[in-house]
């Protein structure tokens, strides 16, 4: 169990209706409540509904163990698997952090929904009754989106919100046209573009210089690197050459024709990138300008 988690309470179901997943939910709550001199505080301020397929269960959860506590909210995971025969698998877990200066907790849910068979292709009809009224919806969607599909169709209807991590996916600068797409009908984040603030820091700092530099080279992932000359582009308005090397999980280096730039501020943690992305509601003007010029 976490340090800062109090207790957990859970049930878990196969072939199961949504109907009896809410109900196990209600009962999860009423136990929890046993525990203290009160039931759990319910704080949620969004819904969290996460597409995760079979790659990326590990990464998301492990995501989530750090997100839970900052964020105290409903979150839904969604693992697809299509090719299993039809139905319905749950998890439902109520975890419970302690208040400080009360005997009671504040509580988070978390549903974890293995769409089998066709389930996969309606997401969006098995969780709109599991959505928080009145609360904002994020969906974070794990991989490559697959543009126009209904399951990505289905899911941004339901969300104010879309976050991606364009590092994640294989077809870079291109598949930033397709994202591109969706901008006018929900607001779009991508953990990518928060990695590199640092370096645009960096490289803000770095002006006047800046505002003249013809080429920009970067060593790291794809998506960082795409995005913050994209960045440079849509500043200055004019086009900037990139060369891009390949290096870890993270920029390693920046350099302005030739000269490196310093970044300014620590790398964040998965958790720490999505719960910042779970604290804004507008569109980012700067982020789509970036996307558009990185193609």
């Amino acid at each position: 169990m976490a340090p800062h988690l109090a207790h957990v309470d859970e049930w878990v179901g196969e072939d199961v209706s949504l109907r009896e997943v809410e109900r196990a939910l209600c009962q999860l709550r009423e136990s929890s409540a046993h525990e203290t001199e009160g039931p759990d505080l319910r704080t949620s301020v969004l819904t969290h509904i996460a597409w995760v397929p079979a790659d990326w269960q590990e990464a998301a959860l492990g995501t989530l163990s750090g997100l839970a506590e900052r964020h105290p909210s409903r979150s839904i995971l969604l693992f697809p698997d299509p090719e299993a025969e039809d139905g319905l698998d749950a998890k439902a877990v109520v975890l419970a952090f302690p208040l400080a200066g009360s005997q009671r907790h504040v509580a988070a849910e978390v549903i974890e929904l293995r769409l089998r068979g066709k389930k996969a292709e309606v997401p969006g009809s098995l969780v709109a009754p599991l959505l928080v009224s009145d609360l904002p919806v994020f969906v974070r969607w794990r991989g490559r989106p697959p543009f126009g599909a209904p399951e990505l169709e289905q899911l941004v209807a339901l969300a104010d919100r879309l976050v991606v991590d364009s590092v994640e996916w294989a077809d870079l600068p291109s598949a930033y046209r397709e994202l591109a797409g969706l901008f006018d009908r929900i607001a779009v984040s991508d953990l990518a573009w928060r990695r590199t603030l640092p370096w645009r820091r960096g490289l803000a700092g770095a002006w006047p210089r800046v505002g003249d530099l013809r080429e920009l080279r970067v060593v790291g992932p794809a998506a960082e690197a795409y995005l913050v000359v994209g960045w440079l582009r849509s500043r200055l308005g004019r086009p900037v050459e990139l060369t891009h090397e390949d290096g870890a999980h993270q920029i390693e280096l920046v350099a302005v024709d030739g000269e490196e730039v310093p970044a300014r501020a620590e790398p964040q943690t998965p958790s720490d990138l999505l719960s910042d992305d779970l604290d804004q509601l507008a569109r980012d003007p700067v982020y789509e300008g970036a996307v558009h010029a990185a193609v």
